[in-house]
């Protein structure tokens, strides 16, 4: 999304206040500003605040969300790229950057499941733009959610660190 753009909400949506991480509910027929429109997630300006919506609510901002498909290789297998392509689709719900981009990510593993050889375990070491960030479980959420997204992946375990700080 290049430009910002005001929205009348069309019903009630849950949201959280960036940074903080507060939840909140915006009322229907309010108006707010979309300032990024992300990674499946909407970042909206709100009685001065900024707050994020999941792209499950973009009906009540008159919109629809394409989520960006990783494709899986013929031989049924997992990747370190693809895990990153899934990782570039998590986007800082202040700023419109990844958190690849941002340098949040510090280490991606694949590994074969050790109970189903078709599927894989991903093993990921990140940490946050601030160690009190309110909206670090979010972020997390998003990563699994990302990653999970990806064919044949079984199980995502995200490890937040906060070193070197």
């Amino acid at each position: 999304m290049a430009e910002r753009e005001v929205v009348v909400t069309k019903r009630e949506i849950a949201a959280r206040i960036v940074p903080a991480g507060t939840e909140i509910s915006i009322p229907k027929d309010t108006f707010v500003t979309i300032t990024q429109s992300l990674g499946g997630t909407f970042t909206v300006s709100v009685n001065g605040n900024l707050a994020r919506i999941e792209g499950r609510d973009a009906d009540a901002l008159g919109k629809t969300v394409v989520y960006e498909e990783v494709a899986a290789p013929e031989d049924g297998s997992v990747s370190e790229e693809q895990v990153w392509a899934a990782l570039n689709q998590v986007y800082d719900p202040e700023i419109p950057v990844s958190v690849v981009e941002l340098g949040l990510i510090y280490n991606c593993k694949v590994k074969q499941n050790e109970q189903d050889a078709s599927k894989y375990d991903v093993f990921i070491t990140m940490t946050l733009t601030a160690p009190g960030c309110g909206m670090g479980p979010v972020i997390v959420d998003d990563v699994r959610h990302y990653v999970a997204r990806v064919p044949n992946v079984s199980r995502v375990e995200v490890d937040l660190v906060f070193d070197p700080p």
